[in-house]
Parts: structure tokens; sequence; C-alpha cells
């Protein structure tokens, strides 16, 4: 096989065997169990041998390219370098886990043959997000992406999974349309969408520049959509309690992350050393960092709090993406900081969510007071959601302080008086916020003894609580993200170089080896936010979010963005000024057409009031009345003809009208209309 077609069997192999074990899930739900696990082990067994042999090379390195041409009109295009490659890596590592725990999660849920197509549709689109070298590519898989997954959401067909899917596809296909013009507008001012050459073109661009910023800004809106990024968070804290908990893991650890892919291909080649572009991004990032993490303190659901913590950690990364454009050329630690906090968010996710899926399918139920003390008596699923939550708390030793690390440090170095202070307050206090919610989760589930005595009773009894199957799933897991997290040097720090050819790094990598990641001015920053945290819990959660020895959700039931903001806007709003609108050119066009036929078009005075017909079927008439008589004067003497034509073809004309219009009103017209819409269009982009 020729090496260049790698990245086309990563995309295109877990598509295959979802058509495959849709085929086989029809007969063999079992067989289709085992054949879904081999399809993700032997994709990530493909991506672990492409990343063993070729991700020594460092980042700065292209490894593999593959066009196909004439798809979908501009052809796809694939590569493989170092950052496409560990996520590669990443998201078939975490396909195979959920997968697996899917297995038993899955068992006595219907539409299981469903969710497995679409579960391993999902991977190849994923794979090919991450694997696409252009944005047209980077589109078409991102498109096909948000549909496949929109299924995982509504997997349940409850009221409340239908409503979060509605919400979800709807964000999807709003960020994707707008997604869309911006790519229209990049590749009409640069002539090119390949990733690449978006630096070089966008320097060599002499037209008007803010127009560069109008085609950013949609291409922000659609990635960032799909990365959960404020304001257009709406789908995640409701998206995840009603999917299945492999789902969530994966919604929350690799499919966020295409947005974030996305959201770098713009600022780290269109606006690369951007100031006001990666203000932008910062201020962005600094919203959802704290808006996140204040929402899941509030709340009081197991997997709801962890999606809003996926948000949270979403602004983490953006702070880092930012910084990078405010840093300009000496951005080495914010480069390092965004791709390990990405790595780090999957990783964790990936553990937390299995963790909750494991409780979810013995308790049914993942309200807190609820499921209180289930875990006490289960050293594995303690010891797993342990790792997790000290990862994702920036607790030293763990590999989630690596990450925060360096953009703490990004932010101090850059420096810039009050405003960046405030950005440094507002990350540290977000990261209190982190250890107080993952304290709140760890203390409910695992420290805490339930109300109900007779329920912690057989809480503590049920020792079979997961699978073999769904034990590796998790033991694994997690034991990745504690070696991770244990050599920061060995294994961080040159997974962080991986990233240098795709964010455009320019200073020696050589700088990231002199971090002092222990020195007291690095843990100072931790210890804060451990601080912030232990005093939020103590002060706040345990005093004002507890009632009676209750967890109590006490964020406004009314300010719900989406139900206070965007269904009134986009269902209420926008309906009514629209139709407003069109009521007024209505009428403008009406009273414009009579006055029109009143003056300048008024109909020529008659001698006689016309009772049938019209002007073109009386002149017809009247041409064929003559040529009529003419015959029976000349040569039809004997059989002579009396018919009046001009009656004859008005009542001809009123047929065909009204042959016409129940023509105009059949499905078959208003289809053969769109088809001829359709190939005009065709016609006009193939000609121009």
């Amino acid at each position: 096989m020729n090496e260049n077609m790698i990245p086309v069997v990563l995309v295109f192999y877990p598509f295959a065997g979802a058509l495959m074990s849709g085929i086989i899930g029809r007969k063999k739900e079992t067989v289709r169990d085992y054949f879904a696990d081999f399809i993700v082990v032997s994709e990530f067994l493909l991506a672990f041998v492409l990343f063993v042999g070729n991700a020594g090379q460092g980042g700065a390195k292209t490894f593999y390219q593959c066009y196909l041409p004439g798809v979908c009109g501009m052809g796809l295009h694939f590569t493989v370098e170092g950052f496409r490659l560990l996520y590669g890596l990443i998201a078939a590592f975490m396909w195979m886990m959920t997968t697996i725990l899917s297995g038993e999660y899955m068992r006595h849920h219907e539409n299981r043959n469903r969710y497995y197509l679409f579960l391993l549709a999902t991977l190849g689109a994923t794979m090919g997000v991450f694997l696409s070298a252009d944005l047209f590519t980077m589109f078409i898989f991102f498109e096909i992406m948000s549909l496949t997954s929109y299924v995982w959401v509504a997997q349940e067909e409850t009221e409340s999974a239908l409503r979060a899917a509605a919400t979800y596809l709807a964000v999807a296909i709003v960020g994707g349309l707008v997604m869309l013009m911006g790519i229209f507008v990049l590749y009409h001012e640069l002539g090119t969408l390949n990733i690449t050459e978006l630096f070089l073109a966008a320097r060599l661009y002499s037209g008007n520049r803010a127009i560069l910023y109008g085609a950013g800004a949609c291409l922000l809106v659609g990635f960032g959509a799909k990365a959960g990024a404020f304001p257009l968070h709406i789908w995640l804290p409701k998206a995840h309690p009603v999917a299945p908990a492999p789902a969530s893991a994966l919604l929350s650890g690799i499919l966020t992350k295409t947005g974030i892919f996305g959201i770098l291909a713009v600022s780290c080649h269109l606006f690369l050393f951007d100031g006001a572009w990666g203000s932008l991004i910062l201020g962005i990032g600094v919203l959802t960092m704290f808006g996140g993490a204040l929402l899941a303190v509030f709340s009081v659901d197991l997997k709801r709090t962890l999606a809003c913590s996926s948000m949270s950690q979403i602004g983490f990364i953006l702070v880092g993406v930012g910084m990078q454009g405010l840093l300009g050329e000496e951005n080495l630690q914010a480069v390092h900081g965004t791709l390990l906090h990405m790595v780090n968010h999957s990783l964790i996710k990936l553990v937390l969510f299995m963790a909750a899926g494991v409780v979810f399918m013995n308790v049914h139920t993942l309200d807190l007071n609820e499921i209180r003390g289930f875990g006490r008596k289960k050293p594995l699923l303690k010891s797993v959601f342990l790792a997790g939550a000290l990862a994702i708390g920036g607790i030293p030793l763990f590999s989630g302080y690596i990450s925060k690390t360096l953009l703490h440090e990004s932010i101090l170095e850059y420096g810039g008086g009050s405003l960046m202070k405030a950005v440094e307050i507002i990350f540290l206090f977000s990261g209190g916020l982190t250890a107080a919610y993952m304290t709140k989760l760890f203390i409910a589930v695992f420290v805490e003894k339930n109300k109900d005595d007779g329920k912690q009773a057989q809480y503590d009894e049920k020792r079979k609580y997961m699978n073999p199957g769904s034990g590796f799933a998790l033991s694994a897991s997690a034991i990745v993200l504690f070696l991770w997290g244990l050599f920061p040097y060995t294994l961080m720090d040159r997974a962080a170089r991986l990233g240098s050819s795709f964010m455009n790094l320019t200073v020696s990598e050589e700088a990231g080896e002199a971090v002092a990641y222990f020195s007291f001015s690095n843990l100072k920053g931790a210890l804060i936010s451990i601080i912030i945290g232990a005093v939020v819990y103590m002060l706040v959660i345990r005093k004002l979010l507890m009632h009676e020895g209750d967890y109590v959700d006490k964020w406004p039931k009314w300010l719900d963005m989406e139900n206070l903001l965007y269904r009134p806007l986009l269902l209420g709003f926008l309906p009514v000024v629209c139709g407003i609108v069109c009521r007024v050119f209505d009428s403008i066009v009406d009273i414009t057409v009579v006055i029109l036929r009143k003056t300048l078009y008024k109909d020529s005075p008659l001698p006689y009031e016309r009772w049938e017909g019209n002007v073109i079927t009386e002149g017809l008439g009247k041409m064929m009345n003559v040529l009529q008589s003419l015959r029976n004067h000349l040569w039809g003497r004997k059989k002579q003809t009396h018919k009046d034509f001009v009656h004859l073809t008005a009542a001809r004309m009123e047929d065909f009208r009204e042959s016409f219009m129940i023509i105009q009103r059949s499905l078959s017209f208003g289809l053969l209309m769109f088809g001829i819409g359709l190939a005009l269009t065709l016609i006009y982009i193939l000609w121009w």
C-alpha cells in the first residue's frame, strides 16, 4: 500500500466498519459488539504504530500527504504531521476504551445497532477533521461529525434527550453555516484554503484586512460552537447528562477538541502573532473558563458537573491560544501549555466520564443526593476517579498541574498591567473553583454516606459493579493518565514539541527544558488555587449550597441562556421582525405596482370591454378568423367552416392556465424547479 494512503485508511476504515457493524447487528448483536471492538482496536494499533515510527522525528516534519481529487468538487486533502498524529492517536485510544465500556453500558438499552453504527462513523469523521490539510476538507468532515454525533445525544429518545439533541443540532447547523460563509469569503480573498498557506497568503494580501477579520470571526463562530466556548456553550450542560456515558466522554474529550483544532488553524496560520485576534480569543477564553467553573460549582448532577467542567477547561485552553497571539514569537510556553492542556483534558474526561458511566449503570441516576456513598467500598472506582479529579484540579505531581503552570507562566511573561493582572486572578480563581467542585463530587460519591441507610447497605454490598471489560477500560485509561503526569520532562515535554509545526512555533525548542515545574514560584500558583478551592468548598458548597444535608442547585432557573436568549430570539423575535419587514416590503411593492398601472403603465383604452381572453388570444383569434374567411372564399367553398377562433383561443388559454396551476401546486413540480435551480447553480459555479 502506498504510504501516502495511510491518512485515507485512518479516515475511511471506521466508516466501512460502521456499515459492516450495522449489517452484522441486524442478525447477531454479540458478534456486532466484538466486531466494533475489533475495528477500534485495529484503528488504535495503526495509529500507535505510526506514532512510534514517526513521533521521534519531532513536530516539524510532515510525514504523509494524500489528495483525493474531484471529491465534493474541490477534492479532499489529508496530511499527517506531529500534532495531527498525536491527536489521531488520542482519538483512537479514547474510542477504543469507550467502545469496550459500551459493551456493558449499552447492554440493556434499545437501538444499540444504531448506537454502534454512529459511534464508528463519528470516529471516521473525527479522524477526517484532525487529518485535514485544508479548511474545505475540515468543513466536510466537521459537518459529518456533527450529524453523526447528534444521534448520541438523542439515543435515549426521552423528552429531555430529544430537546438537548435539538439544541445540539441547531448550534451545529448554525455554526456550520456561519463557518461555510467564512470559508467562502476567505477563499475569495486569499485564493487558498490550505492551512499551511494561509499565513503567507494573508501577509501578501493587499485588500481590506477587515474582510479577513470578518471571515475569521465566521470561522470562530463555527469552531467555537463545537468547542463549547461562551456564549455558544449552551449544548454542553444539556447534552452530556442525557447522552450515554461513553458518548459523553467522547463529546467532552475529543469532539470539543475538533473545535479547538479549527480555532488553532485560524489563530496560528491566518492570524499568527496578531495581537488584536489574540485579545479576542483571550477574552472569550476567560469568560468560558470562569463561567463553566461557576456552573459546575452549582450543579448537583454528576455528569452535568463534568460537562460544565469541560466548558471551563476549554476556557483554559482558549486562554493559551489567546496568549500565543499576544506573546508573538516568544510564545513557547503558551504553545506547549495549550497542547498539553488539550491532551490532559481529553485523557482526564475519558476517565471521569467512564467512571460516571459505571455509577449510572448501577444506580440509574446522576443526582448527587441519590448516588451519595456509592463508591465508599469500591477501591478501584475510587482510585480511578481520584486520579482524574487530582489531575483536572491542577494538583502538583499530576498532569493538569504541568499544563496549567505553563499557561499561568505565559500570562506572567506577557505582563501587560492591570488588565492582565485581572486575567491572572480569574485564572487562579477558576482553578480554585475546579478544585472545589471536584472535591464536592469525590466526597459525595466516595466518602459520605447516603442518608438512606438501606440504600447505603445495598451500595456497600454491591461488589460486582462492572465486568472485566469495563474494569480494563477504566484501569488502563487511569494508568495512562497517571504515567502521562508522572514523567513531565520525559513524556509531556516531548509531546508538547509535536505541536511546534502546526502552531508555527519559532523560538528554540530547547527553551522548553528550562521550565522548573516544581520551583516555589510555580508551586505558589497551584497553592493559591488549592486554598481558594478549600475556602469555596467549606464556605460556599457546604454552607450555602446544602440544605438539611442535601446538595441543592441554587442556580437561578431563569438564568438559562438557551431559554432566556436564544429560543426567544430565534423562535419568537426574529420570525416576528422578519414577518413585519416582509409585510412592509410586500405592501410597498403592491402600492408601487398600483401606481405604475395607473400612470406609466396605464392600460390603453378599448372601444369595448373584452369579455374573455386577453390581447394575445384576441389578436391570434382574429388572425385565424381572417385565414378561415380566405379559405372559405378561395379553395373551401364546398366545405366551408365558420368557427369563432377568438373564443376558441381564449378557451384553450384558460384550459392551459388551469392545468399549469394544478402542476404548480404538485410536489413533482416543486422538485423539478429545485432540480433546475440546483443545476443552474452548479453550472454557474463550474463556469466561473
